[in-house]
């Protein structure tokens, strides 16, 4: 995959990538844009390109919780991926390379969907609506994902944005770009079914979980409710009955998985690109350092997480096993060795750590195959019970949703809740903090609720609840793009 050194290229080149297990082994070709979208193989092949960088959101994910008061950066001393530092000390500036790093491979997947879209009238072809409905869907995500970092932002649709257009594209409202997620999502969920025949591919039932999301983010609870109720009704999710299975390798793509991103450790990468990865490189990033031992791998000890988040787990809860590592215990237990980096607080985050047995061809830190399940049913769950409850709409169909949940992670009915109006509503905050911990959640859910300044060190109310534009995006632009209030 090509490295974008900055973000406003001419894609003239489809570079083919992988972006499921199930889909990895795809020729590269090279075609000029005008000889290109005359076949359904070249918009499936440019289809595979526009997932491909779904794999680059492994940053996303880390920083989700690193921000928030769930973990600390760790790493193996405090210089160590700065960026990350950075923004874990909530001193990050415009000059943040992991913050560059998401917009340059946000809008490098916004393009690639766009590319389609801006030929999506070449030819027809039976299939083409549910091709379009995916291109779609991958541009509503990574919009989505760029408005939650950033806020308004430059906005394009239908063409690729070309290197020049730069200087042409306003900032726009996060609103208006709501507003087509919205649209790109409801046209995904009219044309995709829930089960596709090939593993990985987006589904009816991802694109209503995502639009019920970007619902509650602009805390429209009605709309968010009907559609989160819709996909639970009718959509083919559940539970899985064993938690302590959910995020194992050979549990993948299971029946709560509602939508996850596919990772594989059969294709090399190096440091030198990580977007070129096919592997979840968060899972070696967030390693234990210095391990030898059983069931697990080494790696690079960061997104650590805190006595805080541990102890938000009540008692006889059966997830914090599952979710978090307890290393010494570990080490008491089974005699593994390990050594302690920066901010070592003894626990790992058990979820997205490597497992002993994978192939990790090329390096191991960068190859792991673990999916990041994106979107679960528990948390389609937890958002139903949210909108229901914070819009006044049915605080005893909320309280089933959240105890739904609730029953399996201790085993039974004990623990239900029967809460109503605002202490329900902090009950599905706690559910929420616990079920999703390590998942790259739990920040946005602090900002969304107004919560971020009361629970994080060093968060400033109307700065940090964005972060700030890369500087030389700015400077690409001709200056006319203004930086995010505070920085």
């Amino acid at each position: 995959m090509k490295n974008l050194k900055i973000t406003f290229v001419f894609i003239a080149l489809i570079i083919m990538a992988s972006c499921s297990d199930d889909f990895v082994d795809v020729k590269s070709n090279n075609e000029n844009s005008e000889d290109f979208f005359n076949t359904e193989e070249d918009y499936q092949n440019a289809l595979i390109a526009a997932y491909d960088l779904l794999q680059s959101t492994y940053i996303n994910v880390m920083l989700g919780d690193i921000a928030s008061d769930n973990t600390l950066a760790g790493g193996g001393d405090s210089n160590d991926g700065p960026g990350i530092q950075e923004i874990d000390d909530m001193i990050h500036t415009p000059i943040n390379e992991e913050l560059s790093n998401i917009w340059e491979w946000m809008y490098a997947g916004v393009n690639r969907a766009n590319y389609i879209l801006e030929f999506q009238n070449n030819i027809n072809f039976d299939g083409k609506e549910a091709v379009l409905a995916q291109a779609r869907f991958l541009r509503a995500y990574y919009y989505f994902e760029l408005v939650k970092f950033f806020g308004d932002v430059p906005f394009v649709i239908d063409r690729r944005i070309q290197f020049g257009d730069q200087f042409e594209i306003p900032k726009t409202s996060k609103d208006v770009i709501y507003d087509q997620i919205e649209l790109d999502l409801i046209y995904a969920a009219e044309n995709l079914p829930y089960v596709q025949q090939q593993t990985g591919r987006i589904t009816k039932g991802a694109a209503q979980a995502l639009l019920g999301k970007v619902y509650l983010f602009q805390d429209e609870f009605a709309l968010s409710a009907a559609v989160l109720e819709d996909l639970i009704n009718n959509g083919p999710y559940d539970l899985l009955v064993d938690y302590s299975t959910m995020f194992e390798n050979d549990n993948e793509n299971n029946i709560e998985s509602v939508f996850e991103v596919q990772y594989t450790d059969v294709e090399g990468a190096s440091f030198d690109c990580f977007q070129c990865s096919e592997g979840n490189i968060a899972v070696g990033f967030n390693g234990i350092r210095g391990y030898n031992g059983p069931i697990f791998e080494s790696g690079f000890s960061f997104n650590v997480p805190t006595q805080e988040v541990v102890d938000e787990f009540e008692e006889g809860d059966l997830r914090l096993e599952t979710a978090i590592l307890d290393i010494e215990a570990w080490a008491a237990e089974t005699g593994a060795t390990y050594s302690t980096g920066n901010e070592h607080t003894g626990y790992y985050n058990r979820k997205y750590i490597a497992r002993e047995g994978d192939l990790n061809i090329g390096d191991a830190n960068l190859t792991n195959p673990n999916n990041y399940r994106a979107i679960r049913f528990a948390d389609v769950l937890l958002m139903a019970a949210e909108a229901l409850n914070r819009g006044g709409i049915n605080d005893m169909q909320a309280q089933s949703y959240l105890n739904r949940v609730r029953e399996r992670a201790f085993g039974n009915s004990d623990h239900n809740v029967t809460l109503t109006g605002v202490a329900l509503t902090n009950a599905i905050y706690h559910e929420r903090r616990v079920e999703l911990v390590g998942e790259g959640h739990h920040f946005f859910d602090l900002v969304r609720t107004g919560r971020a300044a009361d629970e994080i060190d060093g968060f400033q109310e109307q700065k940090h609840e964005l972060f700030p534009i890369p500087l030389i995006e700015i400077q690409l632009a001709g200056g006319q793009w203004e930086q995010n209030q505070g920085y």
